[in-house]
């Protein structure tokens, strides 16, 4: 368990959500999942989808797993979000901007209160939505794709603080709350990513009309920033598209994408 920890920081994070602490020894991951009455399938398909961009697991191990155990790492996801991470980086940005006057503090700080109103709304709704997935058994492509705009938002803040406050005398808390931004933006995607692989059915991995729409634009040619433009959304966002579409086709390349998206329209 230690050795994969060290492989990818960011899975330290994930231990609370499953309730497993530090202090696992020389234990392997089977030993440590047992000892905490965790499902190690599920555990690690968690961790490879956080570790590796292009994972997609197996078909017959998703359909192997309790969809209760899953909407169970959601819930644990959402606390996390909402009673962990907006608290502390809500904590370091008002410290920061209390520095760069009053006005500019009063603006940063509604963007982030803003911020924080809508996480806590899409986490009620995504919530909701949990519930109806345990009743059907579906979750539903507008509930796979509601990150988008929260992830935009917590880009646009970083290329605030990056760009726009000066950070001579705090520097060094900047540099962490970007990080922490970061960090939280890189952990939303993945969480749309579980959400996506392992509430979903074989059936389910289709490209989405969005995703078809920026399958045929990157196979003209077109580079993600002309693909922003021509939709009219965000560059983060095309990349998430982007993802999305080589995970469900399997491929990388703009020239195989180029073939795939041909054969598709015969």
């Amino acid at each position: 368990m230690a050795d994969m920890i060290a492989s990818n920081y960011d899975l330290i994070l994930m231990l609370p959500r499953f309730g497993i602490p530090l202090g696992f020894g020389e234990k392997t991951v089977r030993e440590v999942c047992r000892d905490y009455g965790v499902e190690e399938r599920l555990f690690l398909m968690v961790c490879n989808i956080y570790t590796f961009d292009d994972y997609r697991p197996d078909d017959e191990d998703v359909a192997a797993i309790d969809r209760k155990l899953v909407v169970e790492h959601l819930h644990a996801s959402h606390n996390y979000y909402v009673e962990e991470r907006l608290p502390h980086l809500q904590h370091h940005l008002v410290h920061i901007v209390e520095k760069v006057g009053e006005q500019s503090a009063a603006v940063l700080k509604k963007y982030f209160a803003d911020y924080c109103k809508q996480v806590r709304e899409h986490v009620r709704r995504e919530e909701r939505c949990l519930g109806e997935t345990m009743e059907c058994g579906v979750v539903s492509e507008q509930y796979a794709r509601s990150h988008d705009n929260i992830k935009d938002k917590l880009t646009d803040l970083t290329q605030i603080i990056l760009k726009y406050i000066p950070g001579e005398r705090l520097n060094e808390e900047m540099m962490e709350l970007v990080f922490d931004i970061m960090q939280l933006s890189r952990d939303l995607e993945k969480h749309a990513e579980i959400e996506e692989m392992l509430l979903s059915g074989p059936e389910d991995f289709q490209l989405s009309d969005r995703e078809q729409e920026v399958l045929e634009l990157v196979a003209q040619g077109a580079s993600s920033k002309e693909v922003a433009e021509r939709l009219k959304i965000s560059v983060n966002t095309v990349n998430t598209h982007r993802k999305s579409i080589t995970r469900k086709t399997g491929i990388k390349s703009v020239a195989g994408l180029a073939v795939y998206a041909m054969l598709k329209k015969q």
